[in-house]
Order: structure tokens, then sequence, then C-alpha cells
């Protein structure tokens, strides 16, 4: 039984998929502003206590029930994906990469936010699931475009779940951000919704799919994005809202 304290994917996942996005509170140590079930950020000048964070990822895989440990990365919202194949090494340096795929039963993967898109990917015949980390610099170079390129299965045979992220109703950017999705799709500007000079508020799920179903996937196996980590300061970290911020992690497995 899972005992953590999170959101389930909201998706038809196939029997033996696993995923879920994690809550800030009702488990971990972690002091003010990383209060308290702080996952990630352990490498930030600025961040929580990287004995706390460790701390606090053993209890999510005491909580959880995980079937190994997962297999943590260091973001950089870049587009590369890493396969893997076996469980997480307790001893091994988090590789650079922004997304994780495995087609082994037991392998967990683990994508932290604090307002970025996490997306989850499974195979429906549940042999294969992938999770990506998609901020709006990732998914305009086509982060979840790569992830579904590192995947064995066509897109088409693919259902995936948009997590909690900054919102489009309190997500606003400028014209760097706009100019740099319209220049790729002009449709892509039905996403984004004028405030001010030069200024918008951005659909970071829509935008997402978008390119998913451009990529090959079908609509209707495209779900969630209705999440919003600006607007739940009491579920989800928020770096937008805070400055300052822990991070909530999205996990993805098969049953071994």
């Amino acid at each position: 039984m899972n005992r953590a304290p999170v959101v389930p994917a909201d998706w038809p996942a196939p029997a033996g998929v696993h995923a879920f996005t994690t809550l800030r509170q009702g488990a971990g140590f972690s002091a003010a502003p990383f209060d308290t079930f702080n996952l990630g950020n352990k490498y930030a000048a600025d961040g929580d206590d990287p004995a706390v964070v460790t701390r606090n990822r053993a209890q999510l895989v005491e909580l959880a029930g995980l079937p190994s440990l997962p297999h943590w990365l260091k973001q950089v919202h870049g587009i590369d994906v890493l396969r893997v194949d076996a469980p997480a090494d307790p001893e091994a340096a988090e590789p650079v990469a922004d997304a994780l795929v495995t087609s082994t039963p037991g392998v967990v993967l683990a994508i932290l936010t604090a307002d970025c898109l996490p997306v989850v990917f499974a195979a429906k015949d549940g042999r294969e699931v992938a999770a990506a980390h998609a901020g709006w610099p990732g998914l305009s170079r086509g982060m979840l475009e790569a992830t579904l390129n590192a995947m064995r299965t066509p897109a088409v045979d693919v259902v995936a779940w948009i997590g909690p992220a900054a919102g489009p109703a309190r997500y606003e950017v400028g014209k760097d951000v706009f100019d740099v999705f319209v220049s790729h799709d002009a449709g892509a500007a039905a996403c984004f919704a004028p405030t001010r000079q030069d200024h918008w508020l951005a659909d970071l799920p829509a935008l997402a799919r978008r390119r998913l179903v451009a990529r090959g996937m079908v609509p209707a196996d495209i779900h969630g994005g209705d999440l919003c980590t600006i607007s739940e300061p009491a579920r989800f970290f928020s770096h937008r809202r805070d400055g300052r911020s822990g991070r909530i992690a999205t996990l993805a497995w098969m049953q071994p």
C-alpha cells in the first residue's frame, strides 16, 4: 500500500504501470522554505540540506513501497533522454539528463519539478514507461518528442499523463517565450492569452499536447494537465511563486 502523500496519475494506465506526483506536506523532514517533503534541490547553492533531502528520499521509498531505489537525475532543461535497464545504484553519481525510459519491470523513474511539466508515458501494452521534465526551454526544444523517440513503442501506441505544473491562469511569460513557440508552430499562439504589452499567460499543458499530437500521439491518449502548482501552496512547491523552493517528484514504474 502506498502511504506516501501523493497525487495518483489520473489516466487509463496499463495493468501493472504505476505513476504519481508527491505532495510537499504529509511526510519529510525539511525546514522552511523547503517544508517538508522536499525531494530535490540538494545541489543548489541556496538549496536544502543534502542530508535531509537524502532522508526524505529514503522515506519516499519506504512509504510508497517502491520496488527499487528511484533513478534521480541532475536536470538541466535539456533534451537528453537516458534509458535505464537496472535499478538505481545508490553509490553512482546522478547523470545529467531530463528524461528517463525503461522496459524493465521494477525500475523506478523519477523527475523533479516545481512548476515545469512532469510528463509520464506508458506503452499501451504495459511493456515500457518513460518520464520527462519539460519546462518551457526543454518543451520548446523538443524534450517530449525526444522522449517519444527514445521509446521503442510507436507514439500511436503510447498513453501519457501530464502532472502538476504552472497553470494557464497563473503562468505569465514574455515575448521571448511566446516567440520561441510560435516560430516553431504558428498555431501555438492559441495557447497564449495576452495580459499586457509583450506578456502572455502561457498554457504549458496545451503546448505539450500540441507537440505530442504532432509527434503522432492520439489526442484522447493524453491526460492530466489540470493541476496548477502556483495556485496550490499547501500541496505543491512552486519556484515561480516562492523563489526559493523545494521540489516535488513524479515517479513511474512497471510492477515487477
